[in-house]
């Protein structure tokens, strides 16, 4: 799991196995001492009645404390789980599985060894067990109390046998007697304790070992009375050195009968003592011993059973805490990893591609770590590569996209279904239709485009089927005459110059084109211009020549011919004169607009030079009225003044023209000022307008119009228009001519020009 950013979970985890270790290693040190304590207590009787409150409390001790680290363990676990925190199930699902693998096995070793132990108990204070002891006990004492009585019977033979014998020469009499008793010593006492004579090991000691004074009673008042000694247990002292153990023996103490003892004479005793074989005093030692030992524990068989099923009881303890102590640590151990790589997964899952944390374990999970967090750096990386050449795909896409907004021609990229792909602002600039508004729909669904649509795609069609073949061409181009508004729209009519070609790697396809009308239109005024300077060059140099020629010929036969033929003779005259002149107009109009000299651009107030023109209108035609709207705010034009005035007597020439035969004809001149939106005030272009009431233009005249000799009068050159557009073009001004239509009706013409203002 990953720990950055969490220095309160790292600080909880922290506490809580240093907890979980102070605790286990506390519990484990009193559970060593315990079972120390209890190994030494069952192996020695006296230590364990010593310590057994000891070991009941410190049993009671270790137990509480065991459940209480248990319950503790267990609190967390579920209190982890009711807070939904992250991997609590998968600890919960270990710490269980370990605490059942622990507490099965537990339960059945408890149960078989409780049994054990009880009956082992039990068995131990068997009443055949018992008998045995008793049996053994009684045996022994038997043995030693028949070898008590021969020795009495013999040694009060021997007191017989030395009653008559002086004291001076006991000690030969009793040198005997010891021989005949295979005795080890042999005394004779006075009554008052005194040794008479001894032989044996008693004879190498100033003062023997005297019978105990209720022996000496025992031997007056029966004759002879004995006592075993060296079969009682020594006395344990723990702290003094173990004594050595004392030889068993037989001591026998009998009176000694005299017939020259008096009334005041002392009587005499005869001490025999005799050695017991060492293995029966060590047999009956030990049968003495197990007997007392099966006594004694026998009383204390429920306390001994209570220790040792609480010691059982204690193990179970351990073994259940350490199987949960196990479990949460190995469980730790288990799912970290496990949930180091769930917590990544679902950062990653997020978007979260930062550094994951990685266990540097040897095994395969930490290695799996190790793996998922180089695999997430890696995808990091991928992504930060990803995401630069995105911005470099944008920036490129968007530098793209700046090169085609302000690219004067259209681009268009269709599909192979003929739809919009995606379109630039100079595509709707030239084709004057909202060309994002069809994106994703067929061209021939664009207004006024559905026989441009058709053509290029017969156009796509042909470069198709010739890509095809070998040395096919790599794109194709073709021009296309285009109406691209509603009949009577300005400028309706274009040309344009379009290329086509396959995108690459794509099914979709490229078609570029531009609007080469001003260029077109260009080309025919020089074209024409070149024209008139021809015809006013070859035309005109004979036209004085055939006039002079036909005056000359009427002066010659003028009076010679007759009154009819005088007659036609003027009237051809007349009539060839008139036509010349005629001629030489025409040829004037034709150099004047071959030689339209070049304009210079001033500051001109438009307004003021309309006014100044309208003068010499105010007679004219009496019949048609020229009405002006002239805006004040307009701000001076870059203009030619005298070739305005030109543009203004030929529009103002054409209106009325227009209107011929027409009553209450009027002609309108019009300025007004468009400001560009978010520029200064001084910025934007005037715009000269000027309307009529006539018929209009012929559809067929307003896509030529400006060109030369195209006109509807019949006595007119059609150079009007054509003078205006070339001082139009001079001027930077854009020229648009149409026809107004009121209720669907065509209601007069309109020419205006846009300028530019004077900064």
């Amino acid at each position: 799991m990953s720990l950055a950013g969490q220095p309160q979970s790292i600080k909880n985890s922290r506490a809580f196995r240093w907890t979980v270790g102070v605790g286990a290693g506390t519990v484990m040190a009193l559970s060593l001492v315990l079972l120390f304590l209890l190994t030494q207590a069952t192996g020695n009787r006296e230590l364990y009645e010593r310590n057994y409150a000891r070991l009941l409390v410190l049993n009671i001790a270790v137990a509480t404390l065991l459940l209480l680290v248990i319950g503790w363990i267990m609190l967390r676990l579920y209190l982890r789980l009711r807070q939904g925190r992250f991997g609590s199930r998968l600890l919960v699902k270990l710490a269980a599985i370990f605490a059942l693998v622990g507490l099965l096995p537990g339960l059945m070793i408890y149960g078989v060894s409780y049994q054990f132990v009880s009956r082992s108990i039990e068995s131990w204070f068997d009443v055949k067990v018992e008998g045995a002891l008793d049996a053994g006990l009684n045996l022994g004492r038997a043995t030693l109390d028949a070898m008590a009585l021969d020795l009495a019977n013999k040694t009060r033979q021997a007191a017989t046998q030395i009653s008559e014998t002086p004291d001076g020469v006991a000690a030969l009499a009793i040198e005997r007697l010891r021989d005949q008793l295979s005795a080890s010593d042999v005394v004779l006492w006075t009554a008052g304790g005194q040794v008479i004579a001894s032989v044996g090991d008693s004879r190498f000691k100033i003062n023997p070992e005297r019978p105990a004074a209720q022996l000496f009673r025992n031997a007056r008042t029966q004759r002879v009375a004995t006592l075993i000694e060296g079969l009682e247990e020594p006395a344990v002292n723990p702290s003094a050195a173990p004594a050595a153990p004392q030889p068993g023996r037989i001591q026998a103490l009998a009176l000694v009968n005299s017939a020259n003892l008096g009334l005041v004479g002392e009587a005499r005793f005869l001490q025999v003592i005799q050695s017991i074989p060492a293995t029966v005093v060590a047999n009956a030692i030990a049968v003495q011993e197990a007997n007392r030992e099966y006594q004694e524990r026998a009383l204390a068989r429920d306390g001994l059973r209570r220790m040792y099923i609480g010691t059982l009881t204690l193990s179970l303890f351990l073994a259940v805490f350490g199987a949960v102590l196990l479990a949460v640590l190995l469980g730790n151990q288990l799912a970290k990893p496990l949930l180091v790589l769930a917590d990544g997964v679902r950062q990653v899952a997020l978007g979260d591609l930062t550094p994951k944390a990685a266990l540097q374990g040897k095994d395969e999970l930490g290695g799996l770590t190790r793996s998922f967090a180089d695999m997430t750096q890696q995808l990091s990386d991928a992504r930060s590569a990803v995401h630069l050449s995105m911005s470099q795909v944008d920036a490129a896409r968007a530098n793209l996209q700046t090169i085609l907004d302000n690219l004067t021609a259209g681009v268009i990229v269709l599909d192979a279904g003929g739809r919009i792909q995606s379109s630039n602002p100079g595509a709707t600039r030239i084709l004057r239709a909202p060309m994002a508004a069809y994106h994703d729909k067929p061209l021939a669904e664009v207004p006024n485009l559905a026989l441009f649509a058709k053509d290029v795609n017969a156009q796509f069609a042909d470069f198709l089927s010739d890509t095809n073949t070998p040395h096919g061409l790599e794109q194709w181009q073709q021009s296309f005459e285009l109406n691209t508004a509603l009949p009577g729209a300005p400028d309706s009519a274009i040309t344009l110059i379009a290329r086509g070609a396959k995108m690459p790697g794509a099914e979709e396809y490229l078609l570029v084109f531009d609007d080469v009308s001003e260029m077109v239109s260009a080309q025919r005024a020089q074209a024409w211009g070149e024209v008139a300077r021809r015809l006013a060059h070859e035309i005109k140099n004979p036209l004085t020549p055939i006039q002079l020629s036909a005056e000359r010929l009427e002066m010659k036969l003028a009076g010679k011919l007759l009154e009819p033929e005088q007659a036609l003779l003027t009237k051809s005259v007349k009539t060839i004169v008139d036509q010349v002149d005629a001629m030489k107009r025409l040829v004037n109009e034709f150099r004047d607009y071959a030689r339209l000299p070049a304009a210079e651009l001033k500051p001109v107030n438009l307004n003021a030079l309309i006014s100044d023109v309208m003068q010499l209108y105010t007679s004219d035609h009496a019949d048609q009225t020229v009405r002006t709207e002239l805006d004040a705010g307009a701000p001076l034009i870059k203009g030619d003044a005298q070739q305005l005035r030109q543009i203004i007597h030929n529009l103002v020439q054409n209106a009325q023209d227009a209107q011929e035969g027409i009553n209450g004809g009027v002609v309108t001149l019009k300025t007004e000022f468009a400001r560009s939106p978010g520029s200064p005030a001084s910025s934007g272009r005037v715009r000269l307008i000027v309307r009529d009431k006539g018929s209009g233009f012929p559809e067929h005249i307003l896509k030529r119009a400006f060109e030369p000799y195209v006109t509807t009068k019949v006595k007119g050159t059609g150079l009007g228009l054509a003078v205006v557009k070339k001082i139009a073009d001079e001027h930077g001004a854009r020229v648009d001519i149409s026809n107004r239509v009121t209720d669907g009706v065509v209601s007069g013409a309109q020419v205006s020009l846009s300028f530019a203002v004077a900064t």
